[in-house]
């Protein structure tokens, strides 16, 4: 074969690689725009723009309400509460992070609710900042950023749960109020959950980022004044890697010397084969209302 002939053939060969990437880039984007352009709610989701005077921004809301809260029967009754961090990813595959990986928390909440196996709950939804979300998510300042969760959580306990509290048929009460999420949502919620015992008595905190600030959470359970009467649902994915693994036993056990007991107000899971992301969170979320929820006697 001609060095000519050869050079054409690499060529046509290289071009056809070309147009292959073309096509496939071209397929994921199209896919990409169906998925955002594909809401995923299901049952009774309010959506409402809160204006904080704390963070002086507004925030996406989201509010899912159970199917008992419409009924004419239960036009007095009130619902617990529960409080969610990256609210973009809770609900709607449209809005999450990475298209169509969301919570599915309304799916999963009118499904376990109908087979009565979780207390009929509100579940409310806060949006992250965007590029701020580090900052409001961290409550110590780390390699030059974050340190902002202090205003964070007074935007939800100041502001957003009164608003709540008032809009809504809620039961307000630190016993019936609980507070969730995952990473570095997950870092927030344990740190709000533990420093305000007196608002929130539920915390789900999946993959916690323990790794903030050289284990700053693990150092808050350590120098907590006492345990508080306070569910717990912490947990990690076995395939998040072995810093991740590590720092969710260390948060286990400081958790278990402070005073709470797996199996009765604490509930610790490794989940086999997960990973770091919306879907493995998802896959556990089942389990987490029937771990701070379940159902009343």
């Amino acid at each position: 074969m001609s060095t000519a002939v050869a050079l054409l053939l690499a060529a046509v060969g290289a071009l056809a690689l070309y147009a292959a990437w073309r096509l496939q880039r071209r397929k994921a984007a199209e896919e990409q725009g169906r998925l955002r352009a594909t809401h995923t709610l299901d049952g009774n989701v309010r959506l409402d723009t809160f204006h904080s005077d704390v963070l002086a921004s507004d925030r996406r809301v989201w509010v899912y309400l159970p199917p008992q809260y419409e009924e004419e029967a239960n036009a007095d009754r009130r619902f617990p509460v529960l409080y969610m961090q990256d609210g973009q990813n809770v609900f709607d595959g449209a809005t999450a992070f990475v298209a169509g990986k969301e919570w599915q928390a309304d799916e999963t909440a009118e499904r376990l609710i109908d087979e009565g196996r979780i207390e009929p709950l509100i579940v409310v939804a806060v949006d992250n900042a965007g590029e701020r979300r580090v900052a409001e998510y961290t409550p110590s300042a780390h390699g030059g950023q974050g340190g902002r969760a202090d205003l964070y959580l007074r935007m939800l306990v100041e502001e957003v749960k009164p608003w709540v509290d008032r809009t809504w048929r809620t039961r307000p009460g630190r016993e019936d109020t609980g507070i969730a999420g995952s990473s570095l949502g997950g870092l927030v919620s344990l740190w709000i959950g533990l420093g305000r015992p007196d608002v929130f008595g539920r915390i789900a905190a999946l993959s916690t980022s323990t790794w903030w600030d050289d284990g700053f959470i693990l150092r808050c359970v350590e120098s907590l004044p006492h345990k508080p009467d306070t569910r717990v649902w912490t947990d990690v994915g076995t395939r998040e890697g072995e810093e991740a693994v590590s720092g969710a036993r260390r948060l286990r056990d400081a958790l278990v010397t402070k005073g709470w007991r797996e199996g009765a107000d604490l509930r610790y899971v490794e989940a086999e084969g997960a990973r770091h992301s919306e879907p493995a969170w998802a896959a556990r979320f089942p389990a987490v209302l029937e771990f701070l929820y379940p159902p009343r006697a």
